[in-house]
């Protein structure tokens, strides 16, 4: 793992977004889906998943969600579900409720808060199966109260037999029974504008791989999305107190995601770092996915030297990291003034995989530096407001004159015509 100093760290990730004929591909296939419907979503579906169906056969059954309880272990069940606890108390405390506040004059200004009706989750299927993203997307959507959340992930995620029987056994512990065997940008497709069998959805979440991307792209407006997601990304915040057994351990549980996935430890002691390339090193050897691991140190991992812990908080917020740890004596001491950053790790004993799996707050975070403006997928990615405005007779009158000089000063005469007509009528009622 290279050892760099600060200075000489390019601290801007830019990823781009699949090659000109990925997006043309991306493009072309959402557009067969939308005109051809389930002709074209099972044509793509024998062509690039290499899995041949008919219409009846994309809808997952009962029977096989059942089956796939007796080809899970019992502990697998028992800690998906205490998982799911945990995830469905944290996102409770993000509800919010609809409110209106009555004004002296009688007017009465408010929100209203409505849940969206049909959700879409894609379940990625590719380098590995991920039954904790089904959590994810789909418990804060229910404690949204969507009526509606329908899932879909590739056709043979497990290989021959099918779908991964994980995946099937986090979506029935999670409460979702509409299940397609559908993937790729042709299931975006799918989602957004609806063939025979899928009824289209309001939002579409979920990672996948770049076509799922392009295609996520390729359909908002016509749906919300989550986001684009970029590979993974974890930063390590350490001091000479740090372990560093612990903090390679930790940058390798994020680079055996994917070979673009980015691991940076930065910190002010030299010992450390110096410690740090050599524990990457040798866990790599026995990581069951050490050529994609190894992949990503080399391309995208670093050990970045700065001057001191006070410059490393700098170097932190300019990366803006998807997953952010302080390794550090203190951390509450210093986690104020992290200002970018999707999730902040504290502690020697809060992992990275304690937040992916377990403790509650959600592991589908902003990614590519986007931790600057945006956050974790929550309760309120699955909701709609309303602005309420009732407006009394006593506040037209008295603010009547205010909102027509606005409207004329924007050129918008019927603006104010429109307010200009009820304050004649109650001056010549009063006549």
């Amino acid at each position: 793992m290279k050892i760099v100093p600060v200075e000489d760290f390019d601290l801007r990730r830019e990823v781009e977004y699949g090659t000109p004929e990925q997006n043309a591909a991306a493009k072309r296939i959402v557009q067969d889906v939308k005109q051809e419907g389930d002709a074209a979503l099972l044509r793509y579906t024998e062509e690039l998943d290499r899995t041949k169906l008919t219409a009846s056969g994309l809808r997952v059954t009962e029977e096989e969600l059942k089956a796939a309880y007796t080809k899970v272990e019992p502990s697998f069940v028992e800690a998906i579900s205490a998982a799911a606890r945990n995830i469905r108390a944290f996102h409770e405390r993000e509800k919010r409720n609809s409110w209106m506040d009555l004004q002296p004059d009688g007017s009465i200004l408010g929100q209203i808060i409505r849940p969206l009706k049909r959700v879409g989750v894609y379940v990625p299927g590719g380098k590995a199966a991920y039954p904790s993203s089904v959590l994810m997307n789909v418990i804060p959507a229910q404690v949204a109260g969507v009526p509606e959340i329908v899932m879909v992930t590739p056709p043979a995620t497990g290989g021959k037999e099918g779908i991964n029987p994980y995946i099937l056994v986090a979506a029935a512990e999670a409460g979702v029974h509409e299940i397609y065997r559908v993937g790729g940008a042709q299931a975006i497709a799918a989602l957004a504008y609806g063939t025979e069998t899928i009824a289209p959805v309001d939002k579409i979440c979920g990672p996948g791989n770049i076509y799922v991307a392009l295609a996520k792209r390729e359909v908002y407006g016509a749906v919300d999305i989550d986001s684009i997601a970029g590979p993974s990304e974890i930063v390590v915040l350490a001091d000479e107190q740090a372990d560093p057994e612990f903090v390679a351990a930790d940058l390798l549980s994020q680079a055996e995601h994917d070979e673009m996935a980015s691991a940076i430890l930065v910190t002010p002691s030299r010992q450390l770092a110096d410690a740090v390339a050599a524990e990457v090193k040798r866990q790599l050897e026995s990581l069951p996915r050490r050529d994609i691991a190894a992949a990503s140190v080399e391309g995208y991992g670093a050990i970045i030297v700065v001057e001191s812990l006070k410059e490393g908080i700098s170097v932190v917020n300019r990366l803006a990291p998807e997953h952010l740890e302080l390794m550090v004596q203190d951390p509450m001491a210093i986690v104020g003034l992290i200002e970018n950053a999707g999730a902040i790790f504290l502690g020697a004993y809060s992992s990275e995989p304690v937040g992916d799996y377990f403790a509650g707050p959600n592991h589908i975070i902003p990614t590519n530096g986007t931790a600057r403006f945006s956050s974790p997928v929550d309760v309120d990615d699955f909701i709609k407001k309303s602005s309420m405005i009732y407006y009394s007779k006593e506040a037209l009158l008295k603010n009547g004159e205010a909102i027509m000089e606005l409207a004329r000063g924007e050129g918008l005469e019927a603006h104010a015509r429109a307010i200009e007509v009820r304050l004649k009528r109650e001056i010549e009622g009063r006549d």
